[in-house]
């Protein structure tokens, strides 16, 4: 891996900024590679559009965005419609089945599964769907391990909520592979 170019994308208030600095945190902290995050959001605080793009590297990064992105999560219509353009072939495209119904011909792979019910049904908070998503990104990458991604999601949250975050965490990298 040269470069591997990531976008977590969707609407404000699902936490995606969050998911990208602790991809970035597992890449960098944990496993010693080169890593940059980015991050966009609309005027909402809560709504509008959100993007965050991690770039992950065994060298030197000399440019911090997303050019051509091998991994795409889009946990909205809109993010989906917007992004999925910037998807290298033989990418990763990781879709919220519940949100995302129409999905982009080409030539990658797809993933979906309803990723907020399942933060919900199976974690029992929606507020953790980020983490799930974190966790179908890592399985789905391989960019970073799972050990080391699960250090950097339980070095990141309040004391309180790491059992939560763990098993949120978890369930989305089993869910990711099992689809």
């Amino acid at each position: 891996m040269s470069r591997y170019e990531l976008r977590f994308s969707g609407a404000g208030g699902q936490g995606l900024i969050t998911a990208g600095i602790i991809m970035a945190k597992a890449a960098s902290i944990y496993e010693g590679k080169q890593a940059v995050q980015s991050q966009s959001y609309g005027p909402e605080a809560r709504g509008g559009a959100s993007k965050s793009e991690v770039i992950i590297s065994e060298e030197s990064i000399d440019y911090p965005k997303v050019t051509a992105c091998d991994a795409l999560l889009a946990m909205t219509q809109e993010a989906c419609d917007k992004y999925s353009h910037d998807l290298k072939e033989g990418g990763v495209l990781l879709v919220d089945s519940d949100l995302v119904k129409k999905l982009p011909a080409g030539n990658f792979k797809t993933v979906s599964f309803p990723i907020i019910n399942t933060a919900k049904d199976d974690v029992g908070r929606i507020i953790v769907a980020n983490i799930v998503a974190l966790g179908a990104m890592v399985a789905l990458t391989g960019t970073v391990s799972r050990e080391n991604a699960e250090k950097a999601v339980l070095s990141s949250v309040p004391e309180a909520f790491i059992e939560l975050n763990k098993k949120a965490f978890n369930i989305g990298f089993d869910k990711a592979l099992a689809s």
